[in-house]
């Protein structure tokens, strides 16, 4: 593949972002030499350990199967939060350390991390002093690194906030402050981060082999999928980050072994703004199944979800349930004005939440701490947790691999380590996300003002976000492009369809593909878009 002369290039700059091309020939550079990790899995986990290990001056590689944040870490509610939910069930220690863990990634990803407002309705007496005083104890549990203090809301001040609420029974309400963010975004600048800091991260490059010497793990076997080629990567240590396909690689270390992971699906539907029109989110505390409910503005639509269902296999595509989509429906519609039906929703995506078994039945019972194994292969595995607690998942499993595999005591600095793009930034600019890559994005519209063109009439995205995302964000597939690189396809699958033929042409040219990829590149992410219309039905299919 030829990615052409870059804007990179063309700016003056020294070293490309992410240019997958450049990851392979450095792999290839490396040889037979020994890394200090190498990581498998490419989603929040891993690539939060290959910016801490690489920021400590260790030799880093990474490879994901698919893409980065494929599964699980692209298909979250899209907040940074301590966990309401725990704060009910006690978990304390959790909620401490997620809501440290929101106010260091706000401040240190000031592009993708924003205050949001959410609103508890209050319809009975009761609700009020109990949700307000229990907010009050989150604030304090937040202490200097808190986003704002909760307040108790009187009815007017309350539809004020949220005129589409239903009004009748209202009393009031307890408004509230948490963060917010777009996943896949901050996986991309995690991963460049990672590369800043001088290490491989490459996507489409599976794993097949862990090589091993008198029983102990030494390096992988890894295959890029693109092209076919086979690496030998070695390393001092393994990481095993790969989410809810854990305990795959678990079995390719032992046959046999026990399975940690008790995999729950979590479903969310996106609706037009008028749903919910103004700044703040609304949080049901409780629905049917005895989760919490969020309906959140994101990208100028709502998010809503999620729910809670127990599967029995991992899948790289999962797909909600009929039954699912009209829980999200019904429950939300108990609380708007205008209750929103099928028809309404414009996206609907499922994924997968990695929790760690225990001697709960019920998966919403499941708390999402962390867990690290060491296997006496010296594999180490890192899983659980959820996107908010990221980066202490990664500073915790890089001192394990520290005392487990000899290397050099080197302190943690992801503390204060900006990642890739941080600015403070105005959330109504449509490029924000990209925070100082922006500048180079006008600069590619100022060259060519055809690409300063949207996608489509209903997406935010301009055609110059997917010429970056090609030459700067290792972008291969239209999916990359319109599922992960921009949101098109979560928010509004049937206009990413659309517009599937504009961006498989835009990536041909970049990648130096002809009109049969384009014409199979299209026809693949629409039979993929289809599982994310709410009327069609299918089944996800992949495992590591």
């Amino acid at each position: 593949m030829d990615g052409g002369m870059t804007v990179g290039r063309r700016l003056g700059r020294a070293k490309l972002i992410m240019n997958r091309q450049d990851m392979l020939k450095a792999l290839v550079a490396k040889g037979d030499q020994e890394w200090d990790f190498c990581i498998i899995g490419g989603g929040a986990t891993g690539l939060g350990v290959a910016v801490d290990a690489a920021s400590r001056g260790f030799r880093t590689v990474l490879v994901e199967q698919y893409d980065f944040a494929k599964g699980t870490s692209s298909r979250a509610t899209k907040l940074v939060h301590g966990g309401v939910r725990y704060l009910q069930q006690g978990n304390i220690k959790l909620v401490t350390e997620a809501l440290h863990e929101r106010g260091i990634l706000r401040r240190n990803a000031p592009h993708l991390v924003k205050d949001q407002s959410f609103i508890v309705p209050n319809y009975k007496w009761w609700e009020g002093p109990y949700y307000g005083l229990g907010l009050k104890v989150y604030d304090w549990m937040a202490g200097e690194l808190g986003l704002g203090k909760s307040k108790w809301l009187s009815r007017e001040e309350t539809l004020e906030q949220a005129p589409t609420l239903d009004a009748e029974g209202l009393r009031g309400g307890v408004l509230y402050h948490d963060g917010q963010f777009d996943d896949a975004r901050l996986a991309i600048e995690l991963a460049k981060t990672a590369a800043e800091q001088g290490a491989v991260v490459l996507n489409y490059c599976r794993v097949d082999e862990l090589l091993k010497e008198d029983g102990r793990i030494v390096g992988v076997k890894a295959v890029d999928t693109i092209a076919g080629e086979t690496y030998t990567v070695y390393a001092k240590t393994i990481i095993n980050a790969t989410g809810v396909f854990t305990d795959s690689i678990l079995q390719m270390d032992q046959p046999g072994s026990e399975t940690v992971i008790a995999p729950s699906q979590g479903v969310h539907i996106i609706l037009d703004k008028d749903f919910l029109p103004g700044q703040a989110a609304i949080l049901v505390p409780h629905t049917d199944d005895g989760r919490v409910l969020f309906a959140v503005p994101w990208h100028d639509k709502i998010i809503v979800g999620t729910t809670d269902t127990p599967v029995s296999m991992a899948t790289i595509e999962p797909r909600a349930l009929p039954e699912e989509v009209d829980f999200i429906l019904q429950q939300i519609g108990r609380y708007l004005r205008k209750v929103p039906v099928r028809g309404d929703i414009r996206s609907v995506f499922a994924g997968l939440r990695p929790l760690v078994k225990s001697s709960s039945k019920k998966t919403a019972e499941l708390a999402r701490d962390h867990l690290i194994l060491v296997a006496d292969s010296g594999l180490i595995t890192i899983t659980g947790g959820k996107w908010t607690t990221y980066r202490r998942m990664a500073e915790d499993t890089v001192n394990t691999a520290i005392q487990r595999s000899g290397l050099p005591e080197r302190p943690c600095v992801t503390a204060t380590l900006a990642i890739h793009g941080a600015v403070e930034i105005d959330f109504s600019d449509p490029l924000h996300f990209h925070g100082t890559d922006a500048d180079g994005i006008r600069a590619l519209v100022a060259e060519r003002t055809q690409w300063g063109e949207k996608l489509h009439v209903r997406l935010p995205y301009i055609r110059a976000e997917i010429i970056w995302a090609a030459r700067e964000e290792s972008c291969l597939t239209v999916e990359d492009a319109l599922s992960r690189r921009t949101r098109s396809l979560l928010l509004d699958a049937q206009a990413a369809i659309e517009c599937a033929p504009v961006v498989a042409a835009l990536l041909a040219a970049e990648l130096g593909y002809n009109e049969d990829w384009q014409v199979r590149q299209t026809e693949a992410f629409r039979e993929l878009a289809k599982g994310y219309l709410p009327e069609v039905e299918n089944s996800g299919t992949g495992k590591y």
